[in-house]
């Protein structure tokens, strides 16, 4: 439960990379995984490069690790930050579907 782990505060977080090459990918996501209010990264393609979820207690919080973390990652050029107003749907199960036959 987030909020009886003080981490009731969630935001999504693009990170656009300086480069794309193995080097700086690989460094950036070596780092990344030691972060444990990092609680999910996901490597993407379109106009940014990562969609981080984070969650920490507060803006305040945040804005911390935004400075400490975030931006002191290898290969960091450019973040977008979206905090969370309302979680409309949280779920984590998979229908499995079925043949007819």
């Amino acid at each position: 439960n987030p909020v009886k782990l003080n981490a009731n505060f969630l935001v999504f977080v693009e990170v656009l990379l300086d480069k794309t090459t193995p080097n700086v990918l690989d460094e950036f996501i070596d780092a990344v995984v030691h972060y444990p209010e990092i609680v999910e990264c996901h490597m993407v393609s379109g106009g940014f490069d990562f969609l981080i979820k984070l969650r920490s207690g507060s803006m305040e919080e945040f804005r911390r690790i935004a400075g400490q973390v975030l931006w002191q990652l290898p290969g960091v050029k450019e973040t977008r930050s979206y905090p969370v107003m309302q979680v409309v749907k949280d779920s984590s199960k998979i229908k499995i579907k079925t043949k007819n036959k």
